[in-house]
């Protein structure tokens, strides 16, 4: 059986026979697949489609719980079905923190203000949460990352392989950042903590957590990093200070475990960036060239600016600094970010 005819008739289960129509309402980077479920009354419902021989449900379905238990807001399942790869839950809407902030007319420093400082506060509650279940987000896995920017930017995006010596340059300060990482606090890391997955729906609770089935116990500066240094939006650099200061004042007060030094803390924020970056540099290539999503194509030069500063500002970043310049050599950047 097809496997839209599959969702059909499981959802005409749930709903007891009732009429409905099934309208796409989003895919993200994996293979999971979201409908709208709309019935005759005008209800509305979302479905998550994730084929089994694909994704697994079950972290989805335990991180949403233990998010839930510790008074985050996600979403409502109303039917499962593991074996099958669905999932009936409430409907969020189609706003997300990444709408609003890109609206028309466009939100006042204000809103915009307001809108970080909701997510924010989610974020901290969220880092309170026990996270000794959870896999570690290991030294093994943050090399893993960092090697998709040689091999899908470098090499299959530009054409621009290393050679055996460059390979082994960058190989070093690799180990270097992953160090840093490893060597900071470790708590609940949500592992996408960013502006597309956040709801702001129109009646209800709000931001509402989504996307979370990657969590990890890891970096606490990870998902700090991850919202105020998105792939998608750019927000001035004094704004974002601002925004991270605030984040390390409410962690602390709260016994987030952040460093007590924010200079220290900047530092993590900073490394944990150089990490994230490349590792989304190779993704976005890896998802145009192997899967054929190539519109994150046009978010690679957002990430290089987020990179290029920071390789700037510390020494020990000179090899993956000199690697860039060569990538980009009509595109050298020089100046500072927080």
């Amino acid at each position: 059986m097809p496997r839209t005819a599959q969702l059909s008739e499981w959802l005409r289960q749930q709903l007891d026979g009732r009429p409905f129509e099934l309208a796409a309402a989003s895919a993200d980077a994996s293979f999971r697949r979201y409908f709208r479920v709309r019935e005759a009354d005008g209800r509305s419902l979302v479905v998550m489609d994730a084929a089994p021989e694909h994704e697994d449900c079950r972290p989805w379905l335990a991180i949403r719980q233990q998010l839930a238990d510790g008074g985050l807001y996600v979403p409502q399942v109303l039917a499962e079905d593991v074996a099958q790869g669905f999932i009936l839950m409430n409907d969020l809407g189609d706003v997300t923190l990444k709408h609003a902030l890109l609206a028309e007319p466009a939100p006042s420093p204000g809103e915009v203000h307001s809108l970080y400082i909701d997510a924010i506060g989610a974020l901290i509650a969220m880092q309170r949460l026990d996270a000794s279940a959870l896999p570690p987000y290991s030294h093994e896995l943050l090399m893993r990352e960092m090697r998709l920017f040689p091999d899908w930017y470098l090499d299959r995006h530009l054409g621009k392989p290393l050679d055996e010596a460059t390979r082994a340059r960058l190989e070093a300060v690799f180990e270097t950042i992953a160090a840093d990482n490893l060597a900071q606090a470790q708590v609940f890391v949500h592992r996408d903590f960013q502006i597309r997955n956040l709801m702001l729906p129109a009646q209800g609770p709000r931001p509402v957590l989504i996307d979370f089935q990657d969590a990890v116990r890891g970096p606490v500066s990870y998902d700090i990093l991850s919202l105020l240094k998105d792939a998608f939006v750019s927000q001035e650099e004094e704004f974002l200070l601002d925004l991270l200061i605030r984040y390390w004042d409410g962690a602390r007060r709260v016994g987030v475990p952040v460093p007590e030094d924010f200079a220290l803390f900047q530092r993590q924020f900073d490394f944990m960036g150089v990490q994230r970056h490349l590792k989304v540099l190779g993704i976005f290539a890896r998802l145009a060239y192997r899967d054929g999503k190539t519109g994150y194509l046009g978010e690679l030069p957002r990430m290089l600016g987020w990179l290029w500063p920071v390789c700037r500002r510390y020494a020990v970043l000179a090899p993956l600094l000199a690697i860039l310049e060569n990538a980009h050599p009509d595109e050298v950047q020089h100046g500072f970010t927080f």
